[in-house]
């Protein structure tokens, strides 16, 4: 079964970590939510979320992929954590896949996962950087190589249903999708 990591930090977006963990648990991804500590982590808004784990229990085992919700003050703490940049490094040298959303492309970047690539980001996270080896689009959702960010909330659904493509392919991520009812822009 497939298997995805989803790093849990205190300030992280709730909208984008908890879009990202139904969506993939309905396409029948195996789902690890993982705080930095033990217990609930407050989100950015104030929502309580209970991790399914602590990130050192989680990382005693592999992952197809690793999803770093956003949030400014969520992402900084990911970006702080030692733990997360060598899971991170090693996804990348496995040939495995890296994806951020919001603020959180910069804990890619920060890792070095961004070099030579194309990413997106909340507007300014990444220009804030300087990064002179990454091209920044302004643009919902990036896929380049193995590497997938997004913008930020308001782009949580169409990552997420990225993410199940890559993972299940094209037909699991049409099921997932007409079970959310969503209504084509006009």
């Amino acid at each position: 079964m497939t298997a995805v990591l989803v790093p849990l930090a205190e300030g992280c977006e709730e909208l984008e970590a908890v879009t990202v963990i139904d969506l993939l648990r309905r396409a029948g991804i195996e789902v690890v939510s993982a705080g930095l500590e033990a217990g609930p982590v407050v989100a950015s808004r104030g929502v309580r979320l209970l991790p399914d784990t602590t990130l050192d229990e989680a990382l005693q085992r592999d992952y197809d992929m690793v999803v770093l919700p956003g949030g400014a003050k969520g992402a900084g703490r990911l970006e702080a954590d030692a733990r997360v940049s060598a899971l991170l490094t090693r996804m990348a040298e496995e040939g495995r896949y890296t994806a951020a959303i919001c603020a959180a492309p910069r804990v890619l970047a920060t890792a070095g996962l961004l070099r030579g690539k194309r990413a997106t980001a909340y507007p300014g996270i990444l220009q804030a950087m300087a990064l002179a080896h990454v091209t920044v689009r302004d643009t919902a959702l990036e896929r380049d190589g193995k590497v997938i960010t997004s913008r930020g909330p308001g782009t949580a659904m169409d990552f997420a249903l990225c993410l199940i493509e890559l993972l299940e392919g094209q037909q699991k991520r049409d099921e997932v999708e007409a079970q959310l009812a969503r209504t084509p822009p006009p």
